[in-house]
């Protein structure tokens, strides 16, 4: 049932007249069909694997394309533009006819594919996750599975350099050409560049080579333990560059340790036109939508397939996204739509580090983590606002709404957010003063006391802590996610307006300070790890700490041309401002520099998040959930960067009282006295969920399944008779299973 197929066409045939920038040459690697093991989906079929490589070239003078950073210093062909190449992945219904014309389209996360949670599939383990088609061929898992029963085709793209070369085990990987200092010119562009590490590896990397290998007095290297230590200048004597000049070496014996914090500035050669990643995909979206073939001759392998195209995509590709609709690559080169929407989780309000001379999109900021690397930017928002520091109004959706070509959008994120990624500034004004109004486009969710992704190694009953203080945060939005999904495709389909969002407000006093603890409403927990850190504790640990969005100065114009004078950059001195020599704090601190005001999620007395969208596990809870962590060991207090905790409440009223104090919190046998009353809150917290649209009935059994599971295990009381099928009355709303919608268009 499977074959594998070159399908590489020569390139040798009549080309087609050059006209406009766009996808040029489509050669097809492997065409395995059918995929999934042969597995047929009732009313759909199967479905095939489709694997290539595409060409494309953009002209650096059209009006769309003079905003990517150097483009204009790029190799031209003999057509005058700028060439590129990425990898593509496609699962689609060999009937296409069966998906009413409708794809997810995921950016790759580095070149991953992390769709399996939206999906609802599980890749065996050991099993390579970039290559679905090939080995998720378990039956149950396929019946079982969200998309593929739907009819929708999958599909996948590279637009990341960062995420290297290596496309062999199917990772998707684009090809950029190196700026020079002209079109015309082999002489190296060089600049400022940054490194920030804290991975404790045997190397430093780089991720440009340096303008002068034996130049040792220029570039700096720094170490410190926490964030807010001062940086210690290494002696040159204790590094060098390794033989190709690809990363920092220690002279031995001297090691760098794990966790700690290492900064290396440099003068670079050699900038990636890395920003040619948002016209990669705007120009295959538009030919996979439009195009009968290629300049070739070769066929489209989706032409005359696809009408509706939404995104599915986890953090960094989020990013990618908020930039690319902010700079207007929503529009394509005849005008067009790209995408008819975005459901983006936990991206929030940041941009990425792509459009830059020497960036570095791979970096994310986070509390002790890739510091000063530009994602966080005006304008957060996708309404318009007004920024008093640089002076500016716009909003993410200004350039679409220009052009009629604005997408839809779930914004979708966790209470990590908020505290690692300043989400606020998504919904309030930037000088943190207002809530701002709902958009015409996009809806906001905050998923209440979630991490970073989702759930985290172990069990519901027992995840695992790694390097933080605390058990991680098991909770999953995935269930949300789809119901949401959904949502996105009857509000662009049918015109029906999704839920309203479900965010923390200023005037509601749902977002606050994170400090003092006591109106953030974080209660004292007897700590059930007193002696892990250098300095037992008897409570659980808090401290407010979270991320401050500050206005980076990377020098003259460089808002403007994305051109770096300074790297990495200074905080933005507010005029007049009194600035002492060393700022002891990164957190909040006036003396730094100019600050974009953040808040974070008021808790209830449970230390749960009050506002957003609250899962049953919230709703009904078993244990405290966070959307922060800190971290243990040498880097104790620390910000544990993308993780949350789960501090489980007491089984008893006597198990409250422990050796570190009485745990203001009811235990589980307080709250639920029975089993079924427990069972019954489960039942309708998720029957609400159904109602509200935030859930789709397909995974409402399943959902109680889990939960009823790990309440047991959690200390809800057994039940005394056999426990009964969930009854949701809300499911007798055909529109919720998502299963029968229709396109009118």
């Amino acid at each position: 049932m499977k074959s594998r197929t070159l399908l590489a066409l020569a390139a040798g045939m009549a080309l087609a007249v050059p006209a406009q920038a766009r996808i040029t040459k489509v050669e097809i690697t492997e065409h395995q069909s059918p995929t999934f093991g042969g597995y047929s989906w009732p009313g759909v079929g199967q479905y095939e694997k489709i694997v290539g490589k595409a060409y494309g070239e953009v002209d650096p003078h059209d009006r769309q394309n003079r905003i990517i950073v150097d483009v204009e210093n790029a190799p031209r062909n003999a057509r005058g533009n700028v060439e590129y190449s990425f990898d593509f992945y496609i699962l689609a219904p060999i009937d296409r006819k069966v998906g009413k014309g409708k794809m997810m389209y995921e950016p790759p996360n580095r070149g991953r594919k992390t769709w399996a949670s939206l999906a609802r599939i599980s890749v065996p383990t050991g099993a390579n996750g970039n290559d679905p088609g090939s080995v998720i061929t378990d039956p149950t898992v396929l019946a079982n599975s969200f998309l593929m029963p739907r009819g929708y085709t999958m599909m996948w793209s590279g637009w990341d350099a960062s995420a290297g070369t290596d496309n062999s085990n199917y990772n998707t990987t684009i090809t950029v050409p190196v700026a020079h200092v002209s079109h015309t010119s082999t002489v190296p562009l060089t600049g400022p560049s940054f490194e920030y590490s804290v991975s404790g590896g045997t190397t430093l990397s780089l991720t440009y080579p340096p303008a002068d290998a034996s130049d040792k007095t220029t570039p700096k290297l720094t170490h410190r333990v926490h964030l807010d230590d001062a940086p210690q200048v290494m002696s040159n004597a204790l590094w060098n560059y390794n033989a190709d000049g690809t990363a920092v070496v220690l002279t031995p014996p001297n090691t760098f340790t794990a966790n700690d914090i290492y900064e290396f500035s440099y003068t670079a050669k050699n900038p990636t036109v890395n920003g040619l990643g948002f016209a990669a995909v705007r120009d295959w979206i538009s030919f996979v939508r439009h195009a009968k073939h290629d300049d070739y001759g070769n066929p489209n392998p989706l032409a005359h397939d696809i009408k509706r195209i939404y995104t599915e995509i986890s953090s960094q590709p989020g990013r990618f996204l908020n930039d690319f609709r902010n700079l207007g690559f929503n529009e394509d080169e005849r005008g067009k739509k790209v995408f008819d929407g975005h459901m983006q989780w936990i991206a929030a309000g940041d941009g990425i580090n792509l459009n830059y001379r020497f960036s570095q999109p791979g970096r994310t900021e986070r509390n002790r983590q890739d510091h000063l690397y530009l994602e966080g930017r005006f304008p957060f928002a996708n309404v318009v606002s007004h920024d008093p520091l640089t002076r500016k109004t716009d909003s993410r959706y200004r350039r679409c709404e220009d052009s009629d070509t604005c997408p839809l959008g779930m914004e979708i994120y966790s209470a990590n957010e908020y505290w690692v990624k300043a989400a606020s500034l998504l919904h309030t004004t930037p000088d943190g003063t207002k809530d701002l109004p709902e958009s015409n486009y996009t809806r906001n969710f905050l998923i209440s006391s979630h991490q970073h992704g989702t759930g985290n190694a172990g069990t519901d009953a027992a995840p695992a802590r790694g390097a933080c203080q605390q058990r991680g945060n098991p909770l999953d939005s995935s269930p949300i996610q789809r119901a949401l999904f959904i949502a996105l495709d009857e509000w662009a389909t049918k015109g029906m307006r999704p839920p309203e969002s479900r965010v923390p407000r200023l005037r509601e006093g749902t977002l606050v300070p994170p400090l003092p603890q006591s109106a953030m409403g974080f209660p004292t927990i007897p700590n059930p790890f007193p002696a892990d850190n250098p300095n037992p504790r008897s409570t659980v640990t808090y401290t407010g700490l979270k991320t401050t969005r500050y206005l980076f100065d990377y020098g003259l114009n460089f808002y403007e041309t994305g051109i770096a004078t300074i790297n990495p950059p200074v905080i933005h001195v507010i005029p007049g401002a009194k600035l002492p020599t060393s700022p002891t704090s990164y957190q909040d601190n006036l003396a730094n520099g100019a600050i974009y005001p953040s808040f974070v999620p008021k808790t209830d007395s449970d230390g749960n998040d009050i506002a957003g969208v609250r899962l049953p596990d919230v709703t009904v809870p078993l244990a405290t959930y966070t959307g922060w962590s800190l971290r243990r060991g040498a880097q104790a207090d620390d910000g544990c960067e993308g993780s949350g905790q789960m501090i489980a409440f007491a089984k008893t009223a006597a198990a409250r009282n422990t050796p570190q104090g009485i745990d203001p919190r009811p235990s589980v046998a307080e709250r639920y006295t029975t089993f079924e009353a427990y069972y019954n809150k489960v039942v309708k917290a998720i029957d609400d969920l159904v109602a509200q649209r935030f859930y789709l009935c397909e995974d409402a059994q399943p959902e109680l399944d889990r939960l009823v599971a790990n309440g047991l295990t959690r200390g809800v009381p057994a039940p005394t008779a056999a426990v009964p099928l969930g009854n949701f009355p809300s499911c007798s709303a055909k529109h919720h299973d998502g299963h029968d919608d229709h396109d009118d268009d």
